[in-house]
């Protein structure tokens, strides 16, 4: 599947609107220990993590990832990263955070963010 910037570009302000709106969540239940973490490792709260999603670029892009659910194959997961300096939790120092960023814009146009975390892996971009 070849992407463009434009496709990116487009697919961020449909994402983007929807932020705007309130029409989107970040996944925090028991599958998802990792955003939860970083809600508790660092000082950052839900209007903190809107912002976050709000400054995403096109250059922030990684990849398209396959929906691997039964049921839900057709639905493409965007990959994107983005680096942000957080206030540690239990210290006193704020820190570079690599967040690893993934999310499935619905048809309905809600938004659901699937991960929220700081990155196991440094991330391959797409347009850097």
């Amino acid at each position: 599947m070849i992407i463009t910037w434009k496709d990116i570009e487009a697919y961020l302000s449909e994402v983007k609107d929807a932020v705007k709106k309130g029409r989107y969540r970040i996944a925090r239940n028991s599958k998802r220990q990792d955003n939860i973490d970083l809600f508790l490792d660092y000082v950052i709260d839900e209007a903190g993590a809107r912002e976050i999603l709000l400054s995403l670029e096109s250059i922030d892009f990684s990849c398209i990832l396959q929906n691997e659910h039964k049921g839900f194959e057709q639905e493409r997961l965007y990959v994107f990263g983005k680096e942000v300096s957080l206030l540690e939790r239990n210290g006193t120092e704020e820190t570079v955070v690599p967040l690893y960023i993934k999310m499935n814009n619905l048809e309905t146009g809600f938004v659901i963010v699937i991960s929220f975390h700081r990155q196991r892996h440094p991330l391959t971009y797409c347009f850097q």
